[in-house]
Formats: C-alpha cells, sequence, structure tokens
C-alpha cells in the first residue's frame, strides 16, 4: 500500500494514506474481537467466518442492522468518539438475540466529511467493545470520506450483524398465555433513540454548553448521561435461555414501551404493567419536566430506564431473575401477561 497516493484525489477532499493509517490504528481493537470461526483479517474484500453447526442440525441465520442516530451529535459537542460504536453493535445484536440467536459477525459503515484515522480508530474502538460484550466477532467494516457530502467534523456510524440459532430453538410466542411474567432488564438511559426529541428539549443546537452542567440528580454532566452507552443483553439473554423457556423477548428501542412489547406478545395477549413498578431513572424526568412532554409520549418515545424485557411463565420467573442476576443483572418483574392486546399502563 505504500504506493498508494493520488495528488489529485486528495485535493478533491480525500486522503487515500489517511484511510491506510486509520485502518493501521485500528487493527489492535479489532485484534479484541477475535473468536473461534474468524480466518484471516482485514484488508480482505469480505469478512470470512467459519460456521460451527455442531450443536446447530438445522441451522438458522439471523441478520439485524441499524445505526447510532443523532445522538451521534452528542458525541460531536462533546467531542467523545470512543463508546458511540458500543450504541452500533447494541442496536443490532439487542435485535438479533431476540429471535434467540446468538450473534456471530459484526461489519461496521463509517461516512465521514474528513478522515480523522484517530477519531476513526476511536470510532472502532468502541466497536470492537460492544462486539466485545456481545461475544461477536468485528470481521471487516468500511469507511468512506465523502468531502462536501458531510462536514469536515461530522459522520455517521451504522452497522450489520448476522447470528444464528437452531431451528427448533426460535423463540415462539405460542406458549404464552395470561399470567406469564414480564422481566425487566434496566436500561442506562436513552440509549440510541429519541434523541431528535432530547436535542429540542435541551435546545442543544444554541446552548451546547448546557452539555457540561452538572446535575445532582444524575451524578454527572448531562452530556456524560446522555452519551451513557447502550446496554448490550446478549449474553445475559442466552444464558436464560440456555436454563429456561423464554416465551418473548423485546428491545425497547424507538417507540418505546407501546411500539415494541407488543412485538413479542402473541395475539390476545397484553401486556399490563404498573407505572409505579417502572424504575425510571432521573434523566427521564429531567427530560419530561424540561420539555413538558406528556407522560403518554415518554412511554411512546423513550426506554423509561427498560432496555429489554423477557415473558417467562410464572413459575420460572425466579430462575430466570437468579440467573439474570448471577450475570449481574439487576432485573425486576416488571408485569404480567392479560388478555387483551398491545400494552396497557396502569
Amino acid at each position: 500500500m505504500e504506493k498508494s497516493f493520488s495528488e489529485s484525489y486528495k485535493a478533491a477532499g480525500v486522503d487515500i494514506t489517511a484511510g491506510y493509517r486509520a485502518v493501521e490504528l485500528m487493527k489492535q481493537h479489532v485484534a479484541r474481537t477475535t473468536i473461534p470461526g474468524c480466518i484471516g483479517g482485514l484488508g480482505g474484500f469480505g469478512g470470512l467466518f467459519e460456521l460451527d453447526c455442531t450443536d446447530m442440525p438445522h441451522p438458522v441465520l439471523i441478520s439485524g442492522t441499524d445505526g447510532v442516530g443523532t445522538k451521534l451529535k452528542i458525541a460531536f459537542l462533546m467531542g467523545k468518539h470512543d463508546t458511540v460504536g458500543i450504541d452500533c453493535v447494541a442496536m443490532c445484536v439487542n435485535d438479533v438475540v431476540c429471535a434467540g440467536a446468538k450473534p456471530l459477525v459484526f461489519l461496521d459503515y463509517i461516512a465521514c466529511g474528513k478522515n480523522v484515522p484517530e477519531r476513526i480508530a476511536d470510532l472502532v474502538k468502541g466497536v470492537a467493545e460492544g462486539c466485545v460484550q456481545a461475544g461477536c466477532a468485528l470481521v471487516g467494516g468500511e469507511t468512506a470520506e465523502m468531502p462536501g457530502f458531510y462536514p469536515e467534523d461530522e459522520y455517521d456510524l451504522a452497522g450489520f450483524t448476522v447470528g444464528a440459532v437452531d431451528k427448533s430453538k426460535i423463540l415462539s410466542n405460542e406458549s404464552m398465555k395470561p399470567g406469564d411474567v414480564i422481566i425487566a432488564l434496566p436500561s442506562s438511559g436513552v440509549h440510541s433513540n429519541g434523541f431528535s426529541l432530547v436535542r429540542r428539549v435541551f435546545d442543544l443546537e444554541n446552548h451546547p454548553e448546557v452539555l457540561k452542567e452538572y446535575h445532582e440528580e444524575l451524578g454527572c454532566t448531562l452530556g456524560e448521561a446522555l452519551l451513557a452507552p447502550t446496554r448490550i443483553y446478549v449474553k445475559q439473554a442466552l444464558a436464560v435461555m440456555e436454563k429456561v423457556q423464554v416465551k418473548g423477548v423485546s428491545h425497547i428501542t424507538g417507540g418505546g414501551f407501546y411500539e415494541n412489547i407488543p412485538r413479542s406478545l402473541k395475539k390476545g395477549c397484553c401486556a399490563r404493567i404498573k407505572k409505579s413498578d417502572v424504575r425510571t431513572p432521573a434523566l427521564f424526568d429531567l427530560l419530561q419536566k424540561t420539555g413538558n412532554i406528556p407522560e403518554r409520549d415518554m412511554f411512546n418515545t423513550f426506554n423509561m430506564g427498560v432496555g429489554m424485557i423477557l415473558t417467562v411463565a410464572a413459575e420460572d420467573a425466579q430462575t430466570a431473575l437468579d440467573i439474570l442476576k448471577a450475570q449481574g443483572e439487576d432485573a425486576y418483574i416488571l408485569g404480567e401477561i392479560a388478555e387483551g392486546e398491545g400494552v396497557e399502563l396502569c
């Protein structure tokens, strides 16, 4: 690659040597994600992974893709780029585990106005950390320098994952029935959804300085609370699935309770949840009060402190909670399944 250089392309705003430098800087982070099945390394036209089907007589591949969204605007304002990669991974792997799949590989896509190798390496550092938390391999990616399309100090970050599960173990809600228990896995905050509303509430476009304000109830600055990375629930959820029949899983993302919980419900089943049982962090109270946001909109936009829910039979609830506790989760019973449709917040 040492002979690859184009003065004309650089004059147009694309420095291909910066791209090579970024790859060199990110290699140490990518190496952390190596798991059995990884073949080759960075630099090829595709990421290779050998699928071990020893315990999967009928393997099914499940894929997911997503981005970080306008949470990136917070990263730009704070000049902190080493955690949004975790968000990118989380938004993808938390989705595929809802079907019972174990994420195997991940690829990222970074588009930027100017390739600053150290910043790109920071982004990939976060992606690698997310992959480590999820137990999957970062097998490749793409960095696109696009001057004139993105401002020099901005970028977009998206990702893609592929997981696998035996066909017999794909989660089904067919056995779901009234009396089943809904278990909540706490979030770290807003995660990666609703940031267009967050930015409007705090008027960050005109007053970015509020991100540096310390809030006693948050225990940190507003910016630090907002930039807290999305939690990854893969290992915890899979640990429960190994021992307990899980009847439904929902990753609580954009659309909050009202859009995401029904996606895991059997027809004729309703998720009945007492609002007083939802352990809502102070950040959401601050958002609601500052923006004068109706309660219904809060539950229909944000996760309200619940990043994922698992539904199990009542007799399996304590076992599931014990497993989650052993995994470091402060999980708790959020509600129950009742007759009806959708979500009933009371």
